[in-house]
């Protein structure tokens, strides 16, 4: 399969390029103006104004928990106070989403994940069992839910393990001194000094980043519990800043909204923001073929309309899910634009494997039954809202 004529984001050399794919792999990234002996015998898919990046890597999510609205009735001082307000105080919305069975909740996460041109995904929680996951679900992890809610997280954090895998807790979620001594406490009861990855890390300081090897960034959820975040750009200075979306329980679907909220803080740079959702998390994980568009890599590739006139940096950052035109994962098409649909369709016969949806007005194939997925959902939560509609023309309905 070739790419033809896309902008590299992050490329120093701003002319177009072709992007050959071979059996899952990127076997080579040209010039456009010029076709290898491969590329011309090949599939090709072409673009006009087109922006071409790896497959993003989000590191915080909860892949059930995406069918929540987000609950919050207020500000609060702490993930506890939270906690206990909305058990409380929303206690009806709680439980129609936890009717639905968490096989479907599960789905939908990675479909959640997918629209928004997200090939890789970290869960936080228990292992989950998915059959035929259509994007990488990274779960070598070993996940404790915070000082607070883990029940034995000190035995649990020093007990003998038969693994090598980092320890991932949500910390320093608050902006309280509990919030802040929290980290303290995991810090003096990490006896043996096991790998610890922070989520969120609002109540941080810079000599407890020191004892972190990363801090998962979710602005996005910060803001929405906290109405403050991580001082990111201090602690990036002390441990590795990666960035996650945390679930629609907190936080909005769409992780190009977080993205331009990270962006406005000034936090990072536009490239370290990049970075933190592609090659960085992609070394930190240990997945050193994602991440980066480069000869030998995995073809994971999401192209998107180029919409900017003042540079790649600012079209990337102001995409939105509708703007995608092409998901690919290990050379394999998962999503795409209805604007290709002749080309693929000539180079690719099998289109009824995709259903059809509509995201603000534009329609997008996607892999699998997403309209079954969903009337399975209403079947328990027959309200509940999606940020999609379902094509009448899907041959199943």
């Amino acid at each position: 399969m070739l790419l033809q004529n896309v902008f590299l984001v992050g490329d120093a050399d701003k002319n177009p390029k072709n992007i050959f794919l071979e059996e899952g792999i990127i076997r080579s990234v040209t010039e456009s103006n010029s076709l290898t002996a491969n590329e011309t015998d090949t599939s090709t898919i072409h673009f006009d104004n087109a922006i071409a990046f790896p497959g993003l890597i989000n590191s915080h999510d909860h892949l059930d928990f995406n069918l929540f609205p987000q609950l919050g009735n207020r500000i609060y001082t702490s993930y506890r106070e939270w906690g206990a307000d909305i058990h409380q105080q929303n206690k009806t919305e709680i439980q129609k989403v936890l009717a639905i069975p968490q096989s479907l909740r599960i789905k939908w996460g990675m479909y959640k994940n997918l629209l928004n041109g997200i090939t890789t995904v970290v869960n936080h929680g228990e292992y989950l069992t998915i059959e035929k996951p259509f994007i990488d679900v990274f779960q070598n992890t070993n996940s404790l839910h915070s000082v607070g809610f883990e029940k034995k997280w000190k035995w649990k954090l020093n007990k003998p393990s038969f693994n090598e895998f980092l320890y991932t807790i949500h910390c320093g979620e608050g902006t309280d001194l509990i919030a802040h001594k929290e980290i303290n406490d995991l810090i003096k009861w990490n006896l043996f000094k096991k790998p610890l990855v922070a989520v969120h890390g609002v109540a941080m300081d810079s000599v407890q980043a020191k004892d972190f090897k990363a801090l998962v960034w979710c602005p996005a959820s910060n803001f929405f519990l906290l109405d403050k975040t991580a001082e990111i750009g201090l602690l990036k200075k002390y441990t590795a800043i990666i960035f996650g979306t945390d679930s629609t329980l907190t936080a909005d679907w769409n992780i190009w909204s977080h993205l331009r909220m990270a962006r406005k803080t000034q936090l990072l740079s536009d490239k370290e923001l990049l970075s933190a959702v592609t090659d960085k998390p992609a070394d930190f994980w240990g997945m050193h073929t994602k991440g980066r568009i480069q000869n030998k890599n995995s073809a994971d590739i999401v192209v998107a309309r180029n919409k900017e006139t003042s540079g790649l940096a600012e079209s990337f950052f102001q995409i939105n899910p509708e703007d995608i035109l092409l998901v690919i994962k290990e050379g394999e098409i998962k999503m795409f634009d209805s604007s290709l649909f002749d080309q693929i369709k000539t180079a690719f016969p099998d289109t009824d494997k995709f259903s059809i949806i509509s995201i603000q007005g534009n329609t997008k194939h996607i892999t699998g039954d997403l309209p079954e997925l969903i009337r399975s959902i209403r079947k328990y939560y027959p309200e509940i809202e999606l940020p999609f509609s379902i094509s009448s023309t899907n041959s199943n309905i």
